[in-house]
């Protein structure tokens, strides 16, 4: 395929025993246009399932589930079909709603093929729809020894690059509309990520977002940081990570050229940093100290529009901002409305 050639966008199935499925099939039923050039890299009979559940009682025809041969054949997919890629060997449908070895290895599996096609240019961009974290440890050997999407890909990226996995750094962006934020520490127990806030985590989390972020706005991004103790430390006086680990990062940023400023009170900095209609925000993307710190801001602001983007990959990785959502699978009523937030993110960062 010559170089200029668009490349077609991969979607991963997800846990299959969750929503994934299903709000991939919405999204293609619903808005076609927008997932033109995409494709499921999974399971077809998991699809069809989805497809089913999302189909309206009074509709005879089912939503077409195509099975492509390769990547490529998804830009000629006639439009109103799902193409999907086998990428695991067929099998016996799992339970919906239950966590098992059986569907996280599944899960897993179309992760790795996607990382792996985007590594060798096959694919555009990698938007993962949600997997479960139990499911994926149940199914053993690699999954077992990744919290996550996050550390799998980053594990990914590092063998094809010949690298150790510390050598390939990765954060956690979480967007919408409004704000943006990136986590200095990503799956770790909150007692571990205040270990993490160092000097020099600070520093390359502050190197990430502004290459990155950067990259997507195509100019010099404005970044707030989050202190870590309540009211910023206080000048010491509640904890001193701010005097003694995250302001010397900031002025270490700021002397490489990286418009970083803090750090500020974190129970404040992120309405500051908000977009609406009606007000610019001061920042274009806070760096918050731990995972609960920047999410709950962003999701807050509604789980539908919120897209998870990883950083630091040598490939566009996006994803929903919510997970496999268990209670409900099979039932249809999950919305799309992240999964396609996701897309666009990543056809844009793609560009």
């Amino acid at each position: 395929m010559p170089s200029h050639a668009p490349l077609p966008l991969a979607i991963t199935l997800g846990d299959p025993a969750g929503i994934g499925p299903e709000i991939i099939a919405k999204a293609f039923r619903d808005q076609p246009e927008a997932l033109r050039g995409c494709f499921v890299a999974g399971d077809v009979a998991s699809v069809r399932r989805g497809a089913q559940c999302v189909q309206p009682p009074d509709v005879q025809v089912g939503l077409p589930v195509a099975e492509i041969d390769t990547p490529a054949q998804a830009l000629t997919a006639p439009p109103g079909c799902i193409p999907v890629l086998q990428v695991v060997p067929a099998q016996a449908l799992v339970p919906l709603g239950q966590v098992s070895a059986q569907a996280g290895r599944i899960a897993g599996d179309c992760v790795t093929w996607a990382a792996r096609a985007a590594l060798r240019g096959e694919v555009a961009a990698i938007v993962t729809a949600p997997l479960h974290k139990e499911a994926l440890a149940a199914a053993g050997a690699p999954y077992d020894q990744y919290p996550g999407h996050t550390e799998l890909l980053q594990a990914e990226a590092a063998a094809h690059l010949g690298r150790a996995v510390a050598d390939v750094p990765v954060r956690m962006m979480l967007a919408n509309d409004e704000l943006r934020t990136v986590l200095a520490s990503i799956h770790m127990s909150l007692r571990d990520a205040i270990e993490s806030v160092t000097a020099r985590n600070i520093l390359e989390t502050l190197r990430i977002s502004h290459e990155s972020v950067g990259a997507a706005l195509r100019k010099a991004p404005r970044i707030a940081v989050a202190g870590l103790n309540p009211h910023a430390g206080e000048g010491g006086l509640f904890g001193r990570e701010e005097i003694e680990q995250i302001a010397p990062a900031i002025a270490q940023a700021r002397a490489e050229g990286i418009d970083a400023q803090g750090p500020f009170a974190p129970d404040t900095v992120f309405m500051r940093a908000r977009h609406t209609p009606q007000r610019a925000g001061e920042f274009d993307v806070v760096v918050a100290m731990y995972h609960d710190q920047g999410l709950i801001p962003v999701k807050y602001l509604g789980v539908e529009q919120g897209v998870n983007v990883t950083l630091g990959l040598p490939f566009v990785r996006t994803s929903p901002d919510h997970g496999t959502a268990f209670d409900i699978a099979g039932r249809g009523i999950a919305s799309a409305d992240s999964l396609l937030s996701a897309v666009r993110m990543a056809r844009a960062l793609s560009q």
